[in-house]
């Protein structure tokens, strides 16, 4: 384990309330970071196998398929094609995060990427067979993913946002 990668079995801790809560707020500085800037700070994420290979980031609005709150998650993304992919992975915590479930309640959304606000897009669950072909190029990405899905014990999710 290289000084800055991630622990090969499930760090303890990781279902905690604490590690939820220091996830909730870290995602809320950075987006309030990236919104401000316009994405020339906070479109780069540097942590665990990204800190020598950068991961480029988004911002995700989802509305809460409950509240119909409008929310702002920041995300890693993969451009393929004409289509942005981003993972549902939560950093590898047993549950798929809130926002996967709202888009399947509520698929057409909006992206925030570096220079560019509200690109409209639909979101769509990869198949399967399409999951296979993106999953190892997300792995080449941020090859963090493969840890996640070694921590967790459900498939991680591959979303693909088309644009619109």
């Amino acid at each position: 384990m290289g000084r800055f990668s991630l622990p090969e079995e499930t760090p303890k801790g990781l279902d905690s309330p604490v590690t939820a809560a220091a996830m909730k707020y870290m995602a809320k500085a950075q987006v309030k970071i990236f919104e401000l800037t316009n994405g020339r700070v906070g479109a780069k994420w540097r942590v665990g196998a990204a800190f020598r290979k950068p991961a480029p980031t988004l911002l995700l609005e989802h509305r809460g398929r409950k509240s119909g709150r409008l929310f702002t998650t920041p995300l890693l993304y993969l451009r393929h094609h004409e289509d942005l992919v981003i993972v549902a992975s939560q950093g590898g915590l047993p549950r798929n995060p809130q926002w996967y479930f709202n888009l399947i309640a509520d698929p057409a959304t909006r992206v925030h990427l570096k220079g560019r606000r509200d690109v409209p897009v639909t979101a769509r669950v990869a198949p399967p067979e399409e999951r296979g072909e993106l999953w190892p190029l997300l792995v080449d990405l941020y090859a963090d993913f493969a840890k996640y899905q070694a921590w967790t014990g459900r498939e991680i999710p591959v979303v693909v946002l088309s644009p619109r």
